[in-house]
């Protein structure tokens, strides 16, 4: 079976890697053959035995092409649980100004709104192009992706953090009233 994902010219290079080394590396953890055209951006991905470990696969390329690194998109491989989502900020933000100005809020000064949602929610995010890439398990995706929305929606971030602290607390006392 074969899926194909099509992935920006620019990610090429980080599917492929140095002398190949990512691309060998993900053919080896995927257990899978690639196939990648860099004139046009896509990707083949071959496996004739587990087409569950080719859909898995795609969804790891996937996450490559929208400006994971390979290390933080094999995360996606470590719990059948674990999902990808991408939110299209192409609708939003209609002129350049707009898009920059949403993404800087996503990012925050020296990345550090980015890294404070990411450690609130234990969620992995990646502001690329237009899009906005989320890699987690539902809970943590599910809170990560309210609070990009939020901030998308010009809420302030003392007010998404505080949201996110809400929603950290309410996990833990969640664990606790399950065990005790």
């Amino acid at each position: 079976m074969t899926q194909e994902v099509k992935i920006p010219n620019d990610r090429i290079g980080a599917i492929i890697g140095k002398s190949g080394d990512t691309r060998k590396f993900l053919e080896k953890i995927l257990h899978v053959t690639l196939e990648i055209d860099s004139q046009t951006g896509l990707v083949e991905i071959i496996n004739e035995e587990d087409s569950l470990a080719e859909i898995r696969s795609m969804e790891v390329i996937k996450a490559i092409g929208r400006g994971f690194s390979p290390e933080r998109a094999k995360k996606l491989l470590e719990d059948d649980d674990m999902i990808l989502t991408l939110i299209d900020l192409s609708d939003i933000a209609d002129t350049p100004q707009k898009l920059a100005r949403i993404r800087g809020r996503i990012i925050g000064r020296d990345g550090k709104a980015r890294e404070q949602i990411e450690n609130m929610s234990g969620a992995l995010i990646s502001v690329y192009g237009k899009t906005v890439g989320i890699i987690g398990m539902p809970d943590q995706m599910n809170d990560a992706h309210t609070a990009v929305t939020m901030l998308i929606n010009g809420s302030d971030h003392n007010t998404v953090f505080n949201f996110l602290d809400r929603k950290k607390k309410e996990a833990k006392l969640d664990v606790l009233n399950y065990y005790y």
